[in-house]
């Protein structure tokens, strides 16, 4: 739907699953505070990463795949003041209503776009390489790898130099990542938004990334992200 939730409004009992090509991914608790969860900066170590200046979401644009796939920001025209938070998921149907979401357009169980009908903006995944006009690369064992990366956003942000182009990887892979892109020009690198896993089971940011994944379940995930994202 058009907005994000606010942090406030996050609700205990959440989780997120993954494709079958993608490792399996152990639960971590869901550690739900009595009050609202306050945002971290997470005391995690992370590789060096250059800061991103802001610059404007994307527009929608058609794709190779069955449907255009819109950036949740761009497709609801609402611009983040405020990190927020959003869901992901290979079954989208069991993310709670209200929320933006993330799904996968390849892989061996690519969400039909009638499944997300309705559900206002919606992040695609590409986790494989092949379809570039999808706003995010997975990267992980099972997944793209950092040099297929690389090679993905070169290829969307040339065909679509006013994109960005957004990067999931976990914050153990991060930084042979970022080696990976670091020959793209740097304007390239500038347009790339970060989002990394670090399943802590509470609310935070790694710094230096747009958007970190902090909680993993069976059915969806969830991740903080800065109105950068």
């Amino acid at each position: 739907m058009a907005g994000a939730a606010a942090i406030a409004g996050l609700s205990a009992g959440v989780s997120l699953g993954s494709t079958s090509a993608a490792p399996a991914r152990r639960a971590v608790a869901f550690q739900a505070p009595s009050r609202s969860p306050r945002l971290h900066v997470s005391a995690s170590a992370s590789p060096a990463a250059s800061s991103t200046p802001a610059s404007a979401a994307p527009s929608a644009r058609p794709t190779a795949t069955a449907a255009p796939h819109a950036s949740a920001s761009a497709a609801s025209g609402v611009q983040h003041q405020a990190p927020y938070l959003f869901y992901d998921s290979a079954t989208p149907e069991d993310i709670p209503a209200g929320h933006e979401i993330a799904t996968y357009a390849d892989g061996p169980h690519p969400t039909p776009p009638s499944e997300v009908a309705g559900r206002g903006p919606v992040l695609w995944i590409d986790i494989n390489g092949s379809d570039p006009a999808a706003q995010v690369i997975d990267v992980e064992p099972g997944c793209a790898t950092p040099a297929a990366a690389a090679a993905w956003v070169d290829q969307k942000l040339t065909a679509q130099p006013t994109q960005l182009a957004i990067v999931y990887t976990t914050i153990g892979e991060w930084g042979q990542v970022q080696a990976d892109v670091s020959a793209l020009p740097a304007w390239m690198q500038h347009r790339i938004r970060w989002w990394i896993a670090d399943p802590t089971g509470y609310p935070h940011l790694v710094p230096g990334s747009q958007a970190t994944q902090w909680y993993w379940g069976p059915d969806y995930d969830i991740s903080t992200a800065t109105w950068q994202f």
